[in-house]
């Protein structure tokens, strides 16, 4: 590895989430690790782009395998960034931050519980601002003050924090798509697929820009779930004994 590349790697793995010092292995490869989490990421710079292994195969969204080969440096950054978001967002993780937080706070009344709940909820739209990287899973809108960490499974119908906190039992969306899900006008299959109403009304659907070509890319298996809760109780349904009330 050349010093011209190895400043490229390490302002690349700054850049990403990974904020401790580097280090160079015996095999040239540059091993990255963050305070954040104990996952690494080790990069090799190759003729004709990077070779990526993690600690461990989650780290780049599936298990499929713990090293993947990227042609130059955006992919090389767009990389680090995912296996960063995934590796700080990992299940309880989340969570765990929350229940520290929660020791010292007090809960002794409606208002500091309420106060709590602000703290969780905005945990959960951090933790799905970094899975999602910035952009709505659908659209890819990266407006972010638009954007909201929609709850899959309510806040309120969750058994524990676990659950509330899980950052597969979010999507990040534009505010109209939100508004569209939350209410059970929308739902989406366990393969991201868009699911419409039959109760939403044709001219409704053409007003508010609902199109068949709506999907959530790069789901995990750990989502489907949330999503199957959402499209059997909050989805609404033609049946009238389904039709959840607003």
């Amino acid at each position: 590895m050349t010093p011209l590349e190895r400043l490229r790697l390490e302002k690349a793995a700054t850049d990403c989430g990974f904020e401790r010092t580097p280090v160079l292995l015996k095999d040239g490869g540059l091993e990255l690790r963050s305070a954040q989490f104990p996952e690494a990421l080790t990069v090799h710079a190759e003729e004709g782009g990077f070779r990526i292994s993690a600690s461990v195969p989650a780290l780049f969204g599936s298990g499929d395998g713990n090293i993947v080969a990227v042609p130059d440096l955006d992919q090389l950054y767009a990389t680090l960034q995912r296996a960063s978001a995934i590796a700080t967002t990992m299940p309880n993780r989340v969570a765990d931050q929350f229940r520290r937080a929660k020791e010292h706070l007090p809960q002794s009344t409606e208002a500091e519980r309420l106060v709590i709940q602000r703290v969780g909820q905005e945990l959960f739209r951090n933790a799905q601002m970094d899975y999602w990287q910035g952009r709505c899973c659908v659209t890819g809108l990266a407006v972010l003050p638009l954007l909201r960490a929609s709850h899959i499974k309510p806040w309120a119908k969750c058994v524990n924090d676990d659950e509330r906190l899980d950052v597969f039992n979010g999507l990040l969306l534009a505010p109209h798509i939100d508004a569209l899900f939350d209410g059970g006008w929308i739902s989406f299959s366990g393969q991201g697929t868009l699911l419409v109403s039959e109760l939403l009304p044709l001219s409704a659907r053409a007003q508010l820009g609902v199109s068949e070509n709506w999907a959530i890319r790069d789901l995990r298996t750990s989502h489907a779930p949330y999503l199957a809760f959402h499209h059997n109780n909050e989805f609404r349904k033609a049946d009238s004994s389904k039709v959840r009330m607003p």
